[in-house]
């Protein structure tokens, strides 16, 4: 299969390392991992079909939905999400953590989260979702979620066919 992998990992400072070590598992597994790095494409208009055309090409995506600067996934991951989802491909999102959101979202707040009409709310008075997903719910319905990490996604992607 041919697996885009979506994810904060391409602003990595060992990007390079990391695009050659997920080539080679994907490789011992069979399959052909898409990489964002591959195309040479340097403007953001550029990048952003380049991606494009490779979850087009895709049969999977692998999204790390991890945390990245703050407490929620990459808003470019989640937008691939969505794209790939679209066109009707099978999508697979890891997480390091996949507590509910609230428990994630209180241990983050910490005193500064309260409660409003039995519902909890950020320090901006903002509702919490509380729907015992590990992200917000169009990604925790509409994906498959798996604890860890690549490893475990592509496991269970050869898991569950």
């Amino acid at each position: 299969m041919k697996i885009y992998l979506a994810g904060p990992d391409v602003f990595r400072p060992d990007v390079l390392a990391w695009a050659e070590a997920v080539r080679a598992c994907l490789a011992a597994a069979g399959h052909q991992a898409l990489v964002p790095l591959d195309n040479e494409a340097s403007t953001a208009a550029g990048i952003c079909r380049a991606n494009l055309e490779l979850i087009a090409q895709a049969d999977v995506l692998l999204a790390n939905l991890n945390p990245f600067r703050g407490c929620e996934p990459d808003s470019g991951t989640c937008f691939e999400v969505g794209y790939a989802l679209a066109l009707g491909k099978r999508v697979i999102g890891y997480l390091a953590d996949d507590r509910p959101q609230r428990a994630k979202l209180a241990e983050y707040y910490g005193a500064d989260a309260s409660w409003r009409d039995g519902r909890p709310v950020d320090p901006q008075g903002m509702a919490i979702e509380d729907f015992a997903l590990p992200v917000n719910l169009m990604l925790g319905v509409s994906c498959t979620i798996v604890e860890g990490g690549l490893a475990q996604a592509l496991a269970h992607l050869t898991d569950q066919p």
